[in-house]
């Protein structure tokens, strides 16, 4: 069965479009079969890719508002294994087109599962908000993973993401888990990357990678070329990084204790 990975947080600039990428590209190396769906309108995912956004006829807005199916979506990367359905900057405008919808939550939901068995890992890559765009993000998937930075106020607003997990899984998806944290931008140099990696264990005190992402000089140039560090620089400490990451959720099943965490978060 496909394992479908939501990658959600509702700040930006903590990592998503960064893990999203080099998780899957990492993970295609390893000879699985990978999609990647952008739910971002503003399209870095897709054009950190290499896929031109200046090209894209056919996206996920076609696929949410005009039902078009994923495989009229999908195109493949340059990358052995992976495809991508891309974003479009419509997208924006799905987010209003959808809310008189019937069942508008599901329309993700409803699209991946036509296709899902062609893939080993269907990543869905949400934009920073916590709109129909998001929650559809979350309802299509079967696991969360959530990027955390190493910064500051890295866990503001950790806790109302968590309870609209909490929310989607009471209300729409009963069989909704938490894959677990990764901890991004981090700088061993800094005690203040030390104290937020232990202060994220209140939220997920069994269910934090070990792999932390540094920060990266490579990693961020990686996208401006139309790459994943898999292919940019895989010998970087952001590329191993990565790799190490995507062997953990290879080999790692859903937490057993994320049922217990998200109820007791919902209270």
């Amino acid at each position: 069965m496909s394992r479908i990975i939501s990658i959600v947080n509702q700040k930006g600039g903590v990592g998503k479009t960064t893990t999203s990428i080099n998780l899957a590209s990492s993970l295609a190396q390893l000879k699985q079969r990978v999609l990647l769906i952008d739910m971002d309108p503003q399209g870095n995912t897709t054009s950190g890719l290499g896929v031109d956004l200046q090209k894209v006829t056919v996206s996920m807005y076609q696929a949410l508002v005009q039902n078009m199916s994923l495989n009229s979506v999908i195109v493949k990367t340059a990358i052995e294994n992976l495809d991508i359905a891309p974003a479009s900057v419509d997208l924006a405008g799905a987010a209003v087109e959808l809310v008189p919808v019937e069942q508008r939550e599901f329309r993700l939901l409803q699209s991946i599962q036509k296709i899902e068995d062609q893939y080993d890992f269907i990543f869905i890559d949400c934009p920073p908000s916590l709109g129909i765009l998001t929650v559809n993000g979350i309802v299509g998937a079967k696991e969360i993973l959530i990027p955390v930075q190493a910064e500051y106020y890295a866990l503001e607003g950790l806790g109302q993401l968590l309870q609209t997990i909490a929310l989607v899984k009471q209300h729409l998806k009963p069989d909704l888990e938490i894959l677990g944290a990764v901890l991004t931008m981090f700088d061993k140099r800094n005690k203040l990357s030390e104290a937020v990696f232990r202060d994220i264990y209140q939220y997920f005190p069994n269910t934090v990678f070990k792999p932390v992402i540094p920060r990266n000089v490579r990693l961020a140039e990686a996208p401006s070329f139309g790459q994943p560090i898999t292919t940019y620089d895989p010998h970087s400490k952001g590329g191993k990084a990565y790799w190490k990451l995507a062997k953990e959720v290879l080999y790692t099943t859903t937490a057993m204790n994320s049922r217990s965490q998200l109820n007791t978060l919902s209270e």
